[in-house]
């Protein structure tokens, strides 16, 4: 389905949801939608995409699969049994968490009350459901312009700290995008770096373990869970967004305040990504004096899958 973003209404014109204060994209791609802002990365976004890629260069944006170690979340650790077959080796994982490490939340992950999941959809996510399923948006992977806002860099030097609760506002992400001197296009993939997981790898592993002990929530910056972070990401008609934290949104956050989850995933359909691993990639664009590149990822093909790792490669 090819989109005209210039077409598409800004969200002070969506329809509203009085009962939770905050206003949707549902019907605006389609009764049947099962992409959100996904439908932005159309084969005219892919082609002007690739003009990012000057020097050849290759990032992985991924962390290995047994990252956070311990797992976060209550999650637990995947168990990778090896095994011989005559001359032929094969080996199995068990107990995987799609979303334990690198990873996209689907559709599927976070429900909007009695209204259901993004698009009105009501019924529960079961295994092989193919409704606003995972395998979707594996069939032409997450490709587009890629741009890094290094939230982390900007703050530096300010008191920031990425591994205490700290609201990352919409006027925070406007400033770093005027820091850096980028404009966020439509159909742009946003990385947000944080510094969360830069801070994170350099803790004693018995910091590490206190932390994936905690049952209340961990303590990170985020995005603000606010109208105005929803806001701001739906009028820049962002294709998706990914962070180097544990859940993009500032963590543990305010209830008062609400979900940015919800108005994200459930209420626009802007896909989350958590845990990429942007430093690497952070220092080269720093070095080249850019904010841009490919970015590409494809989720796993798992049908009634809820979310799946990221397989995020940057390219330069």
């Amino acid at each position: 389905m090819d989109i005209d973003a210039t077409s598409l209404p800004e969200y002070a014109e969506l329809p509203r949801l009085d009962d939770i204060g905050a206003n949707c994209s549902w019907g605006v791609f389609g009764p049947d939608d099962e992409l959100g802002t996904l439908n932005l990365l159309d084969a005219e976004a892919v082609r002007a995409a690739t003009a990012s890629v000057r020097t050849g260069e290759r990032i992985g944006l991924s962390l290995p699969l047994d990252q956070p170690d311990p797992p976060l979340f209550r999650r637990e650790p995947f168990q990778h049994t090896i095994k011989r077959i005559g001359s032929m080796w094969d080996d199995r994982l068990d107990s995987f968490f799609p979303q334990g490490s690198t990873q996209w939340d689907g559709f599927r992950h976070h429900r909007v009350r009695e209204h259901g999941f993004y698009g009105g959809v009501v019924d529960d996510p079961a295994t092989g459901n193919p409704r606003l399923s995972i395998h979707h948006w594996a069939r032409a992977g997450i490709i587009g312009r890629g741009v890094l806002l290094d939230v982390a860099a900007h703050l530096s030097g300010s008191g920031y700290d990425p591994l205490a609760e700290r609201s990352i506002s919409a006027d925070d992400l406007r400033a770093v995008a005027r820091a850096q001197d980028v404009t966020i296009r439509p159909g742009d993939v946003l990385c947000v770096r944080t510094g969360w997981l830069e801070a994170y790898r350099a803790l004693e592993p018995a910091a590490r373990e206190e932390i994936s002990a905690r049952k209340s929530g961990l303590d990170s910056a985020g995005l603000g869970a606010d109208e105005a972070t929803a806001e701001l990401l739906w009028d820049w008609h962002i294709a998706a967004i990914g962070a180097d934290n544990p859940a993009v949104e500032v963590t543990p956050g305010d209830p008062a305040v609400g979900s940015l989850h919800r108005r994200l995933l459930g209420l626009l359909g802007i896909p989350l990504g958590e845990l990429f691993d942007f430093d690497e990639l952070a220092v080269r664009l720093r070095d080249l004096g850019r904010s841009e590149f490919l970015f590409v990822s494809v989720p796993l093909a798992l049908v009634g899958g809820l979310g799946s790792p990221g397989n995020a490669v940057a390219l330069l």
